[in-house]
């Protein structure tokens, strides 16, 4: 994993014009062809292929074959480059909020939401180095989240609610994420594949297991680590259950009052 970035840690008001669209863009210098969307989408790309570590102004330059100063008439540094990076790889989730329908329920656009997250996680494996605490709102984040409420708006929760699912399943779904990029960060640096790596335990943990110590542990049926069970889906599934609950809950409640 790379060092941590913070979003919204450089010129939060630059970053806003240019997330909006109501900074000056530059008429004049930058070589011809250079656009900030062109210098967003390569460091998405870099980013991707090296990690959030290999984005840097100079390197960004050399990808677009171009001087470093004229990158600086787009934007002022990292940090603000951070903001519009986060804001793009969040608008490839549109497609997913523009299609969720409220009138099909809650619970199939709260894992249609989840399921594109973890996609995007790891698509993008750098976002789990971007401390997203206080984010920068653009307009892909704040089109995204609107379209998000509207989906489960229905399940007749209070606002901080609604807002408190949200954080729910986006905190499993990072949680997922990054032990899905730790072992593949692992076996990348090692050059040991994870079959290999539980392979050289086998031995010792054998032992273990058969001393009597640990009976529960020596019990478990052979598909108890097997990677044929879906554990994102069963997580998944779990929290939505008890979500279900308060939300029949309080409906029978309202009945109730009513």
């Amino acid at each position: 994993m790379t060092s941590t970035e913070s979003a919204g840690s450089g010129n939060v008001a630059r970053s806003l014009e240019l997330l909006w669209g109501s900074g000056e863009r530059p008429s004049r210098g930058p070589k011809p062809g250079l656009t900030l969307d062109r210098i967003i989408t390569t460091a998405v790309a870099l980013a991707d292929a090296e990690g959030l570590d290999a984005v840097s102004m100079r390197r960004l330059s050399t990808e677009l074959g171009t001087g470093t100063m004229s990158l600086y008439r787009y934007v002022p540094g990292k940090a603000e480059l951070i903001d519009l990076m986060l804001n793009q790889v969040q608008g490839e989730t549109a497609a997913l909020t523009e299609s969720l329908d409220p009138g099909s329920g809650w619970r199939p656009a709260a894992e249609a939401m989840a399921r594109a997250a973890l996609a995007l996680h790891r698509r993008h494996p750098w976002l789990l180095s971007v401390n997203q605490a206080r984010p920068v709102l653009g307009p892909n984040t704040v089109s995204g989240l609107e379209k998000t409420l509207s989906a489960i708006k229905g399940m007749g929760l209070s606002d901080p609610e609604l807002i408190s699912v949200i954080i729910m399943v986006e905190g499993y779904v990072t949680g997922v994420a990054r032990t899905h990029v730790h072992a593949v960060e692992a076996e990348k640096r090692s050059g040991i594949t994870d079959q290999e790596f539980w392979q050289t335990q086998e031995p010792v943990l054998s032992r273990a297991m058969n001393s009597g110590v640990y009976p529960v542990m020596a019990s478990l049926s052979e598909e108890a680590f097997g990677p044929e069970f879906d554990h994102f889906e069963f997580g998944l599934q779990r929290i939505l259950d008890g979500l279900e609950v308060l939300v029949e809950r309080r409906a029978a409640e309202r009945d109730t009052a009513g």
